[in-house]
């Protein structure tokens, strides 16, 4: 399964970074600031090797589907296998790519369904060198939140970095449809960034953006789609905006019945940031509508 990556080779010795795109099929800003990225790298001012998948999942971009014709999510199906359905041939190339880089760059959006607030995670990782790495490509992709999450979630890019000993982190932003310039221009800005952190080009430092650091590492915890789940099928529609701060009770939104004749109220029960967000109103039984990142009482992002 070849998937078709760009290699800018620099000239002069240096790490090799994988930056990855269109894992989803639905999230156009990864591909379209990764095929930027390609036009502004220049090989002679480059320390080491940088390769570039702007589609990963091409039968789910063609279908203009976050999923492949197989219904597998790529994103929970790593490390694959050679011989499975599409999407597990996709993954276990992919697989193969992120082992044989030295650090890893993934990044997504909340898809044609979602939003979500601009952020940069990683796993808490036990080696406390590949921690401190990704650390500080989270902190120079420079994006408002900062996110380090429970290290045990499989089938992922990352999990597949984590077990390989390979320095990863992740990035969102936006989402809903079309491909919105602003975040194609942060993808870009952001990767150059890490680029500059891991010593592959000279690049400005820009000021400083982010906002909130948060690591948590409570089981499940950067799992974004098993918050508020849909009680039912039918019509939603959202009573909150992203980033607004919420706390138990305060109404989500409503989902009306199909027929219109009937309508379910659902409220948040944490207190936090309302980070992700459902935009199409169709939704089925089961499927997120919202995510939140918590806070304490006093409205600070703290974590045992």
């Amino acid at each position: 399964m070849n998937l078709n990556p760009i290699i800018i080779s620099g000239q002069h010795s240096g790490p090799r970074l994988l930056i990855l795109g269109g894992v989803h099929g639905d999230e156009y800003e990864p591909i379209a600031a990764l095929r930027r990225l390609s036009r502004e790298v220049c090989p002679a001012q480059l320390r080491g090797e940088l390769i570039l998948i702007p589609v990963v999942n091409v039968p789910a971009f063609l279908g203009r589907s976050r999923t492949g014709p197989d219904h597998l999510d790529l994103a929970r199906t790593m490390p694959g296998q050679d011989n499975g359905s599409v999407t597990e041939q996709i993954a276990s190339e992919l697989a193969r790519q992120i082992r044989q880089s030295d650090s890893l760059i993934d990044l997504h959006t909340g898809g044609l369904a979602m939003q979500i607030s601009p952020l940069t995670g990683y796993l808490l990782h036990a080696d406390a060198e590949v921690l401190d790495v990704q650390r500080r490509m989270a902190e120079a992709f420079n994006l408002p939140l900062i996110w380090g999450t429970n290290p045990s979630l499989e089938g992922r890019t990352l999990s597949t970095a984590r077990d390989a000993g390979v320095p990863s982190i992740y990035a969102e932003w936006g989402g809903g449809t079309g491909c919105h310039p602003q975040g194609v221009t942060d993808y870009v800005q952001g990767c150059l960034n890490v680029m500059r952190e891991l010593q592959m080009i000279s690049h400005p430092i820009p000021e400083k953006r982010i906002r909130i650091r948060v690591e948590d590492s409570r089981d499940e915890s950067g799992v974004l789609q098993k918050n508020y789940p849909a009680p039912e099928d039918g019509f939603f529609e959202p009573a909150v905006e992203l980033n607004q701060r919420v706390q138990p009770g305060d109404l989500l939104g409503t989902i009306s019945s199909v027929e219109g004749d009937s309508s379910t109220e659902i409220r948040f029960t944490q207190r936090g940031i309302v980070i992700l967000l459902r935009v199409i109103p169709a939704v089925l039984r089961g499927e997120c509508l919202s995510t939140v990142l918590e806070s304490d009482g006093d409205g600070e992002f703290r974590y045992e």
